[in-house]
C-alpha cells in the first residue's frame, strides 16, 4: 500500500514537543524539567505505573486516522527481564541479557551501562531523548 507523501513528515522538533507533552500530563513533570538527558525514573521520577500511562497516551498522541501507532508489550520499556536466568545473574545483566536488551531497545544508549549491569539501574537508561528515538523510528517504519 502505497504511504502519502508527507505522512511521516513530522520532525524531531515536533516529536520532542508532543514527547514532552506526554510526559507533562503523565507524569506532571514541568516542561523546563523534559529535556533530552532526562531520566524517566530518577530526573521525572516516573514509576513503573507510569510506563503504561506514557505507552497509552504516546499512541493517542502519534496515531492518525490512516496510521494508528501501537506500541506492543514490552517493546517500549523491557518486562519479565529477571525471568530468564540467562540474562540475569546475581542481579546483573549477563552478555546474552545485554544482547537481548540492545536488541529490543535499540533506542536506549547503553554504553555507560556496559559496566555496571545493575537490573536495577535499566530503567534509568530511559531518558527523554530515547522516547524520542523510539518515537521517531516507529514512524519511519
Amino acid at each position: 500500500m502505497p504511504q502519502a507523501s508527507g505522512t511521516v513528515a513530522i520532525n524531531r522538533e515536533k516529536i520532542f514537543d508532543d514527547v514532552r507533552e506526554v510526559l507533562e500530563e503523565a507524569l506532571g513533570a514541568d516542561a523546563e524539567d523534559i529535556t533530552p538527558d532526562a531520566t524517566l525514573t530518577g530526573d521525572l521520577e516516573a514509576e513503573s505505573i507510569d510506563f503504561l500511562d506514557i505507552v497509552f497516551r504516546l499512541e493517542k498522541k502519534f496515531s492518525t486516522p490512516s496510521k494508528p501507532f501501537k506500541i506492543n508489550q514490552g517493546e517500549l520499556f523491557p518486562e519479565n527481564l529477571m525471568e530468564n536466568p540467562s540474562w540475569v545473574s546475581d542481579g546483573k545483566f549477563t552478555d546474552a541479557g545485554m544482547a537481548m536488551l540492545k536488541q529490543r531497545m535499540p533506542h536506549v544508549e547503553f554504553s555507560e551501562f556496559e559496566d555496571d549491569r545493575d537490573v536495577n539501574k535499566v530503567g534509568e537508561l530511559i531518558t527523554v531523548k530515547s522516547l524520542v528515538d523510539f518515537v521517531e523510528r516507529k514512524l519511519r517504519a
